[in-house]
């Protein structure tokens, strides 16, 4: 199973993410758990400059903006 973290204040942009995340997911058949962290302290210690930021399976791999559909699959099929 793929731990994906995504990290924000809870923002509609971050709210978004974590729902692109889950239905990538659901296409690939990947078993994914989705967590929110909107603990600044916490998205600070993780290096997130610009959030949403993503980290998948302890690795962060994306800050700031929304990500692209064909990146996220990319991201949990490694």
């Amino acid at each position: 199973m793929k731990k994906v973290k995504v990290f924000g204040p809870g923002c509609k942009r971050c709210e978004t993410t974590a729902q692109m995340m889950r239905d990538a997911a659901s296409r690939l058949g990947i078993e994914a758990e989705v967590e929110k962290v909107t603990d600044p302290k916490e998205i600070a210690m993780a290096g997130v400059m610009s959030t949403p930021g993503i980290s998948v399976d302890g690795k962060l791999v994306h800050s700031g903006g929304l990500p692209d559909e064909a990146k996220l699959e990319g991201w949990l099929k490694d």
